[in-house]
Parts: C-alpha cells; structure tokens; sequence
C-alpha cells in the first residue's frame, strides 16, 4: 500500500525490503535527483501516531541506507533524506517528507 501510494504522487521505487546485517528499509524510491529511505509503520486505528513515530529506530534505518548508498554508487552525491508512511485501517496513508535526519 505504501509503495503504490508513492508511485501515484510519482516516486519511483528504486527497492522494497532492502535487508541488511544491520537491518532493513522497507522501501527506497526516488523523486526527481532525491533517493528517499522510507520507514512504513502499520497502526491500529486508535493507535497514537507520536508513540509509532517513537519506535522508529532511526540509527538502524541510517546505517542501512549508507549500505545501500555505497552498493549503489550512482546515487552518490544526490540528496537523500528519510521519510516514513503511517497505515492505518480505513485510513488514507499519511506521509512523513524528512521525518527525521541522518544522524
């Protein structure tokens, strides 16, 4: 759901479930000169979205992406950025642009 709802506001799905030792990004797409590491989060509907957004483990999803970056050295020097998708029962997914830094 999370890839179909990126394609249809034109990114381009470059990876889904890129697994690494160090962990996994469950998709990598790309929008104009920018790849994009997307963290998807599956949530009840009564679920608060800031204890979701906690859980993410940003360090993993990092380390995972400079993996990725170095076994794809055509994206070396383009921006990147994180990004996360909400889904929720009977909801439209929400989409998180820069939710969080590299670092």
């Amino acid at each position: 759901m999370a890839a179909l709802w990126l394609q249809l506001k034109f990114y381009r799905i470059l990876e889904r479930r890129f697994k690494t030792p160090m962990g996994e990004i469950d998709l990598v797409a790309e929008k104009g000169s920018t790849v994009v590491f997307v963290e998807v989060k599956q949530r009840a509907l009564n679920a608060d979205e800031a204890l979701t957004f906690a859980a993410i483990n940003r360090s993993r999803i990092a380390r995972a992406a400079q993996l990725w970056l170095a076994q794809n050295p055509d994206a070396l020097g383009r921006d990147f950025r994180f990004d996360v998708i909400l889904l929720a029962p009977g909801r439209w997914p929400r989409h998180l642009i820069n939710a969080f830094p590299a670092s």
